[in-house]
């Protein structure tokens, strides 16, 4: 195996390889774990959810507590923020590269054509505005977190 990469995302390949030998059917991946303790190890976390989208057709999901974080890939995406299990914050966060171009609607601070990057804007503390759904637009992989009730 190769030392490059994390025991998370060694986890991910061999994960898929199962699902593709036992032509198993789901919708998503959830992780349990990865956002606590070393201010490092979170951040391997968030390096493997690039790595999924090279590894894994499905969604990668990670829970930890009582936040989530999914990395969004460019395009639009409709989240449902209605389903009781959604904490009061939200944000989004441009890891890897700065995003010049992010929409969103749902949200109680929206944003239009938004440049998010480190040094100028990150939206974080955000919430939502009690539609039920978050949309988002985004030009490049742009890393979607939220609280969500224990």
């Amino acid at each position: 195996m190769d030392q490059d990469l994390t025991d998370f995302t060694k986890c991910l390949q061999i994960l898929q390889k199962k699902i593709e030998k036992k032509g198993l059917q789901i919708d998503m991946i959830v992780t349990l774990g990865g956002l606590g303790g070393r201010f490092d190890q979170i951040m391997a976390s968030v390096e493997t959810l690039f790595h999924a989208a090279n590894i894994t057709p499905f969604p990668v999901i990670v829970i930890q507590e009582c936040s989530l974080i999914y990395l969004l890939q460019p395009g639009k995406h409709k989240l449902h923020v209605d389903t009781g299990l959604e904490g009061a914050w939200c944000g989004l966060i441009p890891i890897g590269n700065p995003c010049e171009s992010v929409t969103t609607t749902g949200l109680k601070w929206n944003l239009t054509n938004q440049v998010l990057k480190f040094g100028t804007l990150v939206s974080t503390s955000n919430t939502y505005d009690g539609s039920g759904i978050v949309t988002i637009e985004t030009d490049k992989p742009l890393l979607w977190t939220m609280a969500i009730k224990r």
